[in-house]
């Protein structure tokens, strides 16, 4: 992976503030096992909030590893975005508003992932 690319994806963690930039949910950067037992999860759920860098403007069409075109994204909407054939994929505004709405109504990974360790806690 390019220099300027991690880079870009460093910055973008701590300008997000760790949150992923489609869930907003909080993501690690350099211990699974820390964000597991932090959050009362698995270690296979807290590779799903892997911090990953994500092109706003894809290369193929363009887009560069600046600062301005590289935010961070979850493992799981990193990957679930590009499961769409390139031609069909939505935007990522587009793609953020609907991750948003099912988060609203408990039908996205993280939220699920989540809920159910801070329920656990409690009991």
């Amino acid at each position: 992976m390019p220099k300027s690319f991690l880079r870009s994806r460093s910055l973008a963690f701590a300008r997000q503030r760790g949150l992923c930039f489609y869930c907003e949910l909080p993501m690690w950067a350099d211990s699974a096992s820390f964000f597991a037992a932090k959050h009362g999860i698995t270690l296979a759920q807290a590779k799903q909030f892997q911090c990953t860098g994500e092109h706003l403007l894809a290369r193929q069409d363009g887009g560069d590893n600046s600062e301005s075109n590289v935010v961070a994204a979850c493992r799981h909407c990193n990957e679930h975005r590009h499961k769409y054939r390139p031609a069909s994929a939505p935007s990522p505004t587009t793609y953020k508003e609907q991750v948003l709405r099912r988060l609203s109504q408990g039908r996205w990974f993280g939220a699920q992932v989540l809920r159910e360790s801070r329920t656990a806690v409690r009991t």
